[in-house]
């Protein structure tokens, strides 16, 4: 997996643009696109920045071993991630409960 790669999983798990990251870590979304595409590499600076927003050691992204096992983050997990991010938090921890519920059904 190219450091690219990494990058776009790891911005897609947060449920954020690449216009979020880069607003965050205080560079151009130009600049953070073609870090995830492979056509430049982030200065160190950069590097720690990213680091700190992914909450992920430096070795990883730039093509370490994760700190700690990682489950694979699947489209699906994606778009219900997106969409409780959505919600208000009254109706975010309704639907939290209602998941939570059928998953206990199921065991």
């Amino acid at each position: 997996m190219t450091m690219g790669d990494r990058l776009r999983e790891l911005r897609l798990r947060k449920s954020l643009s690449q216009e979020d990251v880069a607003k965050q870590i205080g560079i151009t979304r130009s600049a953070y696109s073609h870090y995830e595409i492979n056509n430049r590499q982030p200065v160190y600076e950069t590097l720690k920045k990213l680091a700190v927003l992914f909450q992920v050691s430096l070795d990883y992204i730039i093509g370490g071993e994760p700190s700690k096992p990682e489950t694979p983050v699947t489209p699906e997990a994606i778009e219900i991630i997106r969409i409780l991010n959505s919600m208000d938090q009254d109706k975010r921890k309704q639907s939290i409960d209602r998941m939570m519920a059928v998953i206990r059904q199921a065991d």
